[in-house]
Order: structure tokens, then C-alpha cells, then sequence
């Protein structure tokens, strides 16, 4: 059990043939099954996520990371206590977050959360843009087991043809540009947009406008942090962990998890 824990552990979402662990454990398929039905008791008890065995000659057994909304909660509130340190604002109303989004074991929970509110979507690709939503999206798309693609803000030489859209920024209402090689994205693909910060959502609208280009379809976008104001963002289908209210005269960081994650 415990080697069959580690593997579906360490990859989310990938799904391994029966036949797989019978021969590695060297032990029958009846066995196998019985241990796989505690293992399933045991995720679902205490949340750690879901075993699902597809039956058939293509089927298996895979790990979800599916998380109740306590457990991101959790997460969550964790995150808001560092950010409420007054040393963490920038000048522009920005908060400090580079070392939170460096972290491994947050961004891990991170993406977790993500795989879990975006669970129904089934994502071909999770998208990003450079440079602080990688870490981010990395950790979904490795809970989804799909590949990540990266926005860049201009061409490079190495990436080949390549498509660019303007976009106009949400928050600074400067003309911006964002560039993505022409074999990043195959046309029909199901995309899910993964970044660390929404302020008036021209990014994420610029990404709607750059998939329209590449024939496919943004199935979610998640953020770690939105702000408050604006209230009214270019877009309106999205999912944040944490809202961020700005500050007060005394230097109190207004940071505190979003209508999404409070309970229901």
C-alpha cells in the first residue's frame, strides 16, 4: 500500500494500470484491488483526495486531488497571515509575494486548490504569464498531469512563429503586449489560465483574446490574489483564493480569503 500511495501521490491525475502494480509488487490483482478500496477509505476520511478505478482494458486506478473546503481554508488563511506583514507593500498597491509563490509546499497546496475548483473542467493545458504565475501554474498543471504553456510579453528567436496580441492593462491602462509560439496550443485545446495577481482583469482578457487567435477555449482562470476595487473586472468568470483591500492609515494589510474559499 504504501508504494502504491507514493506513485499515485506523485502524480496526480495519471492514471496506472493494475497490471502495473501487480507486477511490481509481484502480488495478485485481488489483492491489489482490496488494498486500493482501504487506501480509498483512508484518502476520502481524511481529505487528502480521491482513488478512482476506471474498470475496462484502458482503465485503472488514479489519484484525484480533490480537497474539502476546510482544508483549503486552512491553506489560505496561512498565506493571508504572512501577507498581513505591512512590510510586504510596494509602491503601486502591490503586496510583496515572491517568496510565498517560491515556496515549494505553498505553491503545492496551491495548485491542489486549483485542481480542485477546476475539477470539472478538464484542462488539455494550464497557461500562464510570465514570470510570477509560473510556480503557480507549474504545480496545477502537474495536479491535472498536463503540460504548462507560458505567455511571454515578447518574441524570442528560440520559439519560432508566433502569435501576438494587444491587451490593454487592467490596472496601469497601458497597451501591453503578449506573444505565444504558434505550436504552444493545438487548435481545440480546453485551457486553463493560472496567475498570481487580478487587479481590473486586462491580462486575463488579453488571454481570451490571444486563445480566440489559437482556436481554443479557456475552460477557468484562477488567481491567487484579486484586489477589492476595482469592483467591476473585464472579466467575470474567474476564481481567486485571497482578496486583498488595500491598507489602512495605520499600515494594516486587508488581506483575507475570497467569497470562494469561505465556508458555504
Amino acid at each position: 500500500m504504501v508504494i502504491m500511495t507514493h506513485h499515485l501521490l506523485n502524480a496526480p491525475n495519471r492514471l496506472f494500470p493494475l497490471g502495473k502494480f501487480v507486477e511490481m509488487l509481484n502480488v495478485a490483482k485481488s489483492t491489489i484491488s482490496e488494498d486500493l478500496g482501504f487506501m480509498r477509505q483512508a484518502f476520502e476520511r481524511f481529505h487528502v483526495g480521491r482513488v478512482e478505478t476506471l474498470a475496462g482494458a484502458a482503465g485503472g486506478v488514479r489519484y484525484l486531488p480533490h480537497h474539502g473546503r476546510e482544508r483549503i481554508r486552512a491553506v489560505v488563511e496561512e498565506i493571508c497571515a504572512k501577507l498581513r506583514d505591512s512590510s510586504r507593500v510596494l509602491p503601486g498597491g502591490f503586496l510583496y509575494t515572491t517568496d510565498l509563490i517560491s515556496s515549494p509546499q505553498h505553491v503545492t497546496a496551491i495548485g491542489d486548490a486549483f485542481a480542485t475548483f477546476f475539477a470539472d473542467s478538464r484542462p488539455d493545458v494550464v497557461l500562464s504569464m510570465e514570470v510570477k504565475g509560473i510556480p503557480l501554474a507549474l504545480m496545477t498543471a502537474r495536479a491535472f498531469d498536463v503540460p504548462l504553456v507560458t505567455i511571454r510579453r515578447g518574441a524570442h528567436a528560440t520559439d519560432g512563429p508566433a502569435v501576438s496580441v494587444n491587451y490593454v492593462s487592467g490596472s496601469s491602462r497601458l497597451v501591453q503586449s503578449m506573444t505565444l509560439p504558434l505550436r504552444a496550443i493545438t487548435p481545440g485545446s480546453r485551457v486553463l489560465f493560472i496567475d498570481d495577481f487580478l487587479r481590473g482583469g486586462g491580462t486575463a482578457r488579453g488571454v481570451f483574446d490571444l486563445m480566440r487567435e489559437f482556436r481554443a477555449e479557456v475552460v477557468g482562470i484562477g488567481v491567487l490574489i484579486e484586489t477589492a476595487a476595482p469592483k467591476e473586472k473585464l472579466i467575470s468568470r474567474y476564481i481567486s483564493l485571497i482578496e486583498f483591500a488595500g491598507t489602512t492609515d495605520a499600515g494594516e494589510v486587508l488581506v483575507s480569503p475570497s467569497r470562494w474559499v469561505q465556508p458555504s
